[in-house]
């Protein structure tokens, strides 16, 4: 019964199919936990062909039952008797209807009978719901446990994970548990704040770094020739936990001496290439203020620091380091001919975004 549609439920119904019972405990459960208050409103929200609800509108709840299968519906209200008890049966949809549409404002007891399983998008759901129940009203699912069904029909019940998941938002959460099903009640909403946590540890698959765009009064380039025989610019990877703009600044100044400040710093965008089958991210960065003077700081690394003229660097006699020519061509687009491919995507700041937008305001204030 892995059914997804309201066509598959609709034609499980128009079948003359049926579904569980409502047992004698539930209904005991039921009794004892959430019992009618004068002038009770109940919402019985996937009622199949309506025995809960029947059940619901016999303790004293006034009922709205609704089911998005047009046959259930149909079937449930011609039940014998059902029109001498203060139900009603109504073709709704609670995932995809605006829950304004529902027949009364807020409830004091919503239900979910063998239902919630099938609702895909069960934390929207839940959430607007509880804001239609009235003070000290609760919400309450029945659902079979996933451990007392076959393998090949969990898709009908919840597991204990997802039994978890409904109490989040909720002041009080009671459970019982019987023949197979679990009985909660959740009362007094209380919406928590979200918090934030990782996978564990993951598997290293990428490199990411910064390369560093500086210039001097004349406007030309620092580069470093690399031990490898290549030019690149300053830079290097990012530590724990540490901004691309920041990695930088600190990677400037530990490699070439120069001094420059966070503000110093403009991240202009964050390119994407891969090395021996290994994504790697550099982040292209403006230093646009800088103190002191090159000098080799890793001798290991770098044979010596030189300032290049802009247009020189289209014919350097050595190789140009790859994703230092990428970062450079962020710069100077359109520079460096022959670039092999690169994922490019290009960053636009708070300020240039308060720019842009006070541009685009006077334009239309000015427009004629």
């Amino acid at each position: 019964m892995g059914y997804t549609s309201q066509e598959e439920w609709d034609a499980h119904y128009r079948s003359g199919a049926s579904f569980r019972p409502l047992g004698d405990s539930e209904r005991e459960l039921l009794t004892a936990h959430v019992p009618a208050p004068d002038g009770a409103l109940a919402l019985d929200v996937g009622c199949g062909l309506g025995e809960l609800a029947r059940h619901l509108a016999a303790a004293g709840y006034r009922t709205d039952a609704v089911d998005y299968a047009p046959a259930a519906v149909a079937a449930a209200s011609a039940v014998d008797g059902v029109g001498k008890l203060p139900v009603e049966f109504l073709r709704f949809d609670v995932e995809r209807d605006d829950i304004a549409g529902l027949p009364h404002p807020a409830y004091d007891l919503i239900t979910f009978r063998l239902s919630l399983a099938f609702v895909a998008d069960r934390t929207r759901v839940l959430n607007r719901l509880r804001e239609r129940l009235r003070p000290g009203g609760a919400l309450c699912v029945i659902t079979l446990l996933a451990d007392h069904v076959p393998e090949g029909r969990r898709d009908i019940a919840l597991d204990e994970d997802e039994i978890g998941l409904l109490g989040a938002g909720w002041g009080r959460v009671e459970r019982y548990d019987t023949q197979g099903l679990a009985f909660l009640v959740l009362r007094d909403p209380a919406p928590a704040r979200v918090t934030f946590r990782g996978k564990g540890r993951p598997r290293p698959h990428a490199l990411t770094g910064a390369g560093v765009v500086v210039t001097d009064a004349a406007g030309r380039v620092l580069l470093g020739l690399s031990v490898g025989g290549a030019w690149e610019l300053p830079g290097g990877k990012n530590e724990p936990g540490e901004a691309f703009t920041a990695a930088a600044v600190r990677e400037l100044a530990e490699e070439t001496g120069l001094r420059a400040g966070a503000d110093d710093a403009r991240l202009l965008a964050v390119l994407m290439d891969a090395v021996d089958e290994m994504p790697r991210v550099t982040a292209a960065v403006r230093v646009t203020a800088h103190t002191g003077e090159p000098r080799v700081t890793e001798p290991e690394l770098i044979r010596r620091w030189e300032w290049h003229e802009v247009r020189d660097l289209p014919a350097l006699g050595q190789a140009l380091f790859t994703p230092s020519a990428h970062v450079i061509d962020t710069v100077w687009p359109g520079l460096l001919p022959g670039l092999p491919p690169v994922h490019r995507h290009l960053v636009v700041d708070q300020a240039d975004r308060r720019a842009d937008g006070e541009s685009r305001t006077s334009a239309v204030r000015n427009r004629p």
